[in-house]
């Protein structure tokens, strides 16, 4: 059975999703403060949170940079009613694993947290290799040729996807699907000044070209070793 951690202040709605989610099967925790989140997160044993953004006593964007910088990997999903591109942009570069305005349906939320447990399953707890590069997506590390490389949290979720899907070609579409979750046509130039920055950090002269541009297509991580 999975247990949930669920940070939310507003007891009505935190009620509601308690009692939703353990009628779903699941074990639920809660907290109503970003210090009892917090707590609750590093003391307890838990597979996911569910993390409301305006809370007393520690909002939701610390709470989540304060778990990440303390090395808790499982998976956050964020559930606030701000909807604005730029607050969610600032929740998944704070680390966040997905993003859900209010109100929504308790369907939805459903889904997107079994999606979120089943890539912790099947993901996070793996190392991922291509050629000479190594990713702990636990420890959020990267090493390359022996050398650790240092990626800020969108950087490093990018090069995650690039590798996951090693020797298949991924579009600029999928990137701001999975990556930014957003549509591609708010991205325009976003995307490439990334992959661009990526490859600076992770390209070195004397190693194989990791990362290949698809013209007019997107790109593929391939070793050509």
């Amino acid at each position: 059975m999975s247990r949930v951690l669920i940070v939310e202040d507003e007891k009505k709605l935190l009620a509601s999703l308690k009692k939703g989610l353990e009628q779903d099967g699941y074990e639920v925790i809660t907290a109503t403060t970003g210090e009892e989140g917090y707590y609750a997160a590093t003391t307890e044993k838990v597979d996911a949170v569910l993390l409301d953004l305006m809370l007393p006593r520690r909002d939701g964007i610390q709470v989540l940079r304060d778990l990440r910088s303390g090395g808790f990997s499982q998976p956050v999903l964020i559930l606030t009613a701000r909807d604005s591109v730029d607050d969610r942009v600032v929740g998944l570069d704070s680390g966040a694993d997905d993003y859900l305005v209010k109100p929504f349906a308790f369907a939805e939320l459903l889904a997107r947290l079994r999606a979120l447990l089943r890539r912790d399953t099947g993901e996070r707890k793996l190392m991922l290799l291509v050629g000479d590069l190594e990713m702990d997506l636990v420890a959020r590390r990267v090493v390359r040729d022996g050398e650790e490389i240092e990626l800020s949290l969108r950087e490093f979720e990018l090069l995650a996807y690039f590798v996951r899907n090693a020797d298949t070609v991924v579009t600029r579409d999928m990137l701001a699907r999975d990556v930014w979750h957003e549509p591609m046509g708010v991205l325009t130039n976003v995307i490439d000044v990334y992959v661009g920055l990526l490859r600076k950090k992770v390209e070195r002269p004397g190693l194989q070209q990791l990362i290949h541009t698809v013209r007019g297509v997107g790109y593929v991580v391939r070793d050509a070793s």
